[in-house]
């Protein structure tokens, strides 16, 4: 873990540098789509989605692209990272005439990366998307060797390595997660009756401890806003050390962090692990007055069986990025520019909030959402 966690120390700074510059930039996917929040409230739920308007033409007439992704390592129906971002081929393969084929190649362990990229090459496929953080030396050593090669990596920014070299040839898909985390560390400690929050993550990488320093950070929020003093167990953003479980594949090592956590009192827990988040839930379920905060995609949706103890999901909208970049090379005959996803543009939100959850709080986190969008809040803790 050390040598992994010195390996990556610096490109983390950069990272969380980056997005809090980014906040004040415009965010919107140029060239590409527009993303407008749909807020619907009942006696219910919730619901903050992120609806996509097309503003591009049609594409030109004959003109026909192949769409391929490379997963990480937890399965292409992770129900969760790979699996949100392969909804977007899959979409483009459905709505976009000229998108004859959108295809996937499962990476098993991290020594499949390149190869499986290579395969894609060899097929010629026009976009290539590679999905996460750890595709990201792979990615940039096949961009290099193969310059008219167009490639999209989620979770890893151009402007710094390995991608700083003035490559043309990749585009960054990247997301503000820390800003959805916010509200739901607010919500989890207005919530919360033990006054302890849980989460652990599965490898300690920027686009995994993203959530989690939100997390920390919407309930430090609010202990200030009301003068209460809940605690977060598992993550300090100021030290960078927490739990990990090492992977994003083991559902009972989710199970162990999950058990571990509510012994020591967690009553909500945030598992930023992919599917191995779906052995905390379970763990979860056996358990009277413990709730779960889904990550990536809705988990009301992806994870049905446990939709009592889900508080709400903190989406990262891949799917339409992923999109938005096929439909660019597809009518554009371009990649666009970087893109990072935000509350203001829809990139990122809460999902369904549970109907236990009173209106009072909702109202609050709504609040404080419209404060993150306008700047009066900040989700770096400055």
């Amino acid at each position: 873990m050390s040598t992994f966690k010195r390996r990556f120390g610096v490109l983390g700074l950069l990272l969380a540098l980056s997005l809090v510059a980014a906040a004040c930039a415009d965010d919107e996917p140029a060239d590409t789509t527009t993303t407008t929040q749909a807020t619907t409230t009942t006696a219910a739920t919730t619901t903050t989605a992120a609806t996509t308007t097309t503003t591009l033409p049609p594409a030109p007439v004959g003109r026909e692209i192949k769409a391929c992704q490379v997963s990480d390592t937890g399965g292409i129906d992770d129900k969760s990272f790979n699996e949100t971002a392969w909804v977007g081929a899959q979409r483009a393969e459905a709505e976009l005439e000229g998108v004859t084929e959108a295809k996937f190649l499962e990476s098993q362990q991290t020594a499949d990366f390149r190869p499986n990229i290579d395969s894609f090459i060899a097929e010629g496929c026009d976009l290539i998307v590679t999905v996460g953080f750890l595709l990201a030396d792979d990615t940039a050593a096949a961009a290099a060797d193969n310059p008219d090669q167009r490639f999209a990596i989620i979770d890893f920014p151009s402007f710094i390595p390995p991608f700083a070299e003035g490559q043309t040839n990749v585009r960054g898909l990247n997301f503000n997660t820390d800003e959805a985390a916010f509200l739901a560390g607010y919500m989890a400690a207005g919530a919360s009756q033990s006054g302890i929050i849980g989460t652990f993550g599965g490898v300690n990488i920027p686009p995994v401890t993203i959530f989690m320093d939100g997390l920390v950070r919407g309930v430090d929020y609010y202990n200030a806003q009301n003068g209460t003093s809940v605690q977060v167990l598992g993550w300090d953003p100021d030290t960078a050390e927490g739990l990990f479980t090492g992977n994003f594949e083991s559902t009972e090592d989710g199970r162990s962090f999950g058990v571990s956590l509510m012994d020591q009192g967690a009553d909500i827990i945030l598992p930023v692990a992919g599917p191995v988040g779906l052995g905390t839930a379970a763990a979860a379920a056996e358990r009277d007055g413990i709730w779960i905060i889904g990550v990536d995609s809705e988990w009301t949706e992806s994870a049905p069986e446990f939709s009592d103890i889900i508080l709400t999901s903190i989406r990262k909208r891949m799917d339409n990025a992923v999109f938005a970049t096929i439909q660019n090379v597809l009518v554009l005959d371009s990649l666009g520019n970087e893109y990072f996803g935000t509350l203001d543009n829809g990139g990122v939100s809460l999902g369904v909030i549970n109907s236990a959850i009173p209106q009072a709080l909702v109202d609050e986190v709504d609040a404080v959402r419209a404060g993150i969008i306008a700047g009066t809040i900040s989700v770096t803790g400055g």
